[in-house]
């Protein structure tokens, strides 16, 4: 019997890679998975990754699918990844120094200084704040330096010796005139391709590395939240995201651009749409911080969901912000800290438990509510990623948002969405729309419970009042704790 056609999947995570064999009618015949290193100081604000290590860790999930499905049929090879994160490589494609990934804070000021220039906000601005730090802070890694791209586009210069800037319909970046006004040679961004345009075959180093067929295509993916919007089956306005993942986010499809405070509308992978909403910085992390870090692997991810769910909703007053990296929508306060407030010796680790699962709720809510404010419909929210595997923390974002939340067949839907993009690069399909109805479906639907919306409609209140009135008595502590602290930006 002939082997089943599939497109090979790389989702490059911000701590580990997974790669995934994807038939054309959205199954999932394997999974493999790969840690990726990354190097986080929070007291500079530091967070880099060797982007070797994602090509170690490609190699390693190429291999164990292989293993496992011998003799897969491979039509297209795509990747997508963390972003923005820049990573600055030579004429080879070998970095010059550490990739600045998303969760840095060194751009800050680089950032605002684009933004006022180009009028694009937050992580539309791709690479280019990082890439001009570098330019102004590290001159000698910018002379050696010849293209800065994202890890995605990283990748697939490796894969294909060719270079490219993925960009969606209508997607821009900051013009070179803006780039030159302000330092940044737009000479060092690499040229653009469409996203789902072949990039390239596969080289023969890459392909003995990896144990595939030489010259398979590979189709140009794009930021990992992207192929999340593909994979959980979104196609319309109104309909909603939560990410998921170590950052997580929310996001609603709509048909116009628009403005609404704390939020960002970028262009979708869609023609005709936009994405309105928000990424946050560690709402996905944070039960593994508390798992790790705090309880110290002394109980699972499950026994700690388990703990839970036997605690009341709103966690008898206790009230956890999820501000572990500081945070970006709504609030975009790098220097934010995350705490626990209402505890009592009544407390216990099923109390901080609760309070981190609603506090990823809580997180969306405080995004999803101006959107709502501005007249933007939701009609049901897809959730994604590990989370979505939990279906006591499906039904409290039902609880906390009183959205209808479907869960889709397949969790790892940034996997899923970049099969998409590369079943319809690889010609099995004609366009996106037409792969989303065959590749993706939804396996059920949770619903609100309306008893529980005063006790949420209480705690939220409380969780989006701490921040604001927190941060005026922290910022002193974290001035002395961090000498690049400067009144609100990391230098």
């Amino acid at each position: 019997m002939r082997p089943e056609p599939t497109i090979l999947a790389i989702d490059l995570g911000t701590t580990e890679a997974k790669g995934g064999l994807v038939t054309l009618d959205g199954h999932l015949l394997g999974l493999a998975r790969a840690r990726c290193p990354i190097l986080i100081d929070t007291h500079t604000g530091h967070a880099e990754q060797n982007a070797e290590t994602w090509w170690t860790a490609t190699v390693d999930v190429v291999r164990s699918l292989h293993a496992a499905n011998p003799g897969a049929q491979v039509l297209a090879i795509v990747v997508d990844g963390h972003g923005p994160t820049t990573t600055a490589v030579d004429g080879d494609g070998r970095p010059t120094r550490p990739a600045l990934t998303w969760l840095d804070g060194r751009s800050a000021a680089e950032q605002a200084e684009l933004e006022a220039a180009s009028g694009l906000r937050g992580w539309a601005l791709g690479v280019t704040p990082a890439a001009l730090w570098i330019e102004r802070h590290e001159p000698a890694v910018a002379a050696r330096t010849r293209w800065y791209l994202n890890t995605w586009e990283w990748l697939g210069l490796r894969l294909t010796g060719r270079a490219a800037t993925s960009l969606v319909p209508r997607q821009r970046l900051p013009s070179d005139a803006i780039m030159t006004a302000v330092g940044l040679r737009p000479e060092r961004l690499a040229p653009p391709i469409a996203m789902g345009d072949i990039l390239g075959p596969l080289r023969a180093d890459a392909a003995a590395a990896l144990g595939l067929r030489e010259a398979t295509p590979v189709v140009a993916g794009h930021v990992d939240a992207f192929s999340t919007f593909l994979g959980a089956g979104l196609r319309a306005p109104g309909d909603a995201l939560d990410a998921g993942g170590t950052a997580g986010g929310f996001g609603v499809y709509v048909d116009h651009p628009i403005v609404v405070p704390g939020t960002y509308c970028t262009p979708a992978p869609l023609e005709g749409l936009h994405i309105l909403g928000g990424g946050f910085a560690a709402t996905g992390k944070a039960l593994d911080w508390f798992r790790d870090g705090i309880v110290g692997g002394g109980a699972t991810t499950e026994a700690l969901i388990a703990e839970a769910v036997a605690t009341p909703p709103g966690a008898d007053g206790v009230v956890f912000l999820p501000y572990l990296a500081g945070e970006r929508a709504p609030i975009h306060d790098p220097d934010a800290r995350g705490m626990f407030a209402g505890l009592t010796l009544a407390h216990g680790r099923g109390h901080l438990a609760r309070a981190i699962l609603e506090a990823a709720a809580f997180a969306i809510r405080h995004v999803a509510e101006p959107v709502l404010s501005a007249g933007i419909p939701v009609n049901s929210m897809r959730v994604c990623g590990g989370p979505a595997r939990s279906e006591a923390w499906n039904q409290i974002k039902a609880d906390v948002t009183g959205f209808s939340i479907d869960v889709p067949a397949v969790a790892e839907t940034a996997v899923v969405g970049s099969a998409i993009i590369g079943a319809v690069g690889s010609g099995a399909f004609d366009d996106l729309p037409q792969a989303i109805a065959a590749m993706s479906r939804i396996a059920r639907t949770i619903e609100p419970r309306g008893e529980l919306v005063e006790i949420y409609d209480r705690t939220f209140r409380a969780y989006t009042a701490l921040h604001p009135a927190a941060a005026p008595v922290l910022r002193p502590l974290i001035a002395a704790a961090n000498p690049q602290f400067h009144g609100g930006l990391l230098a």
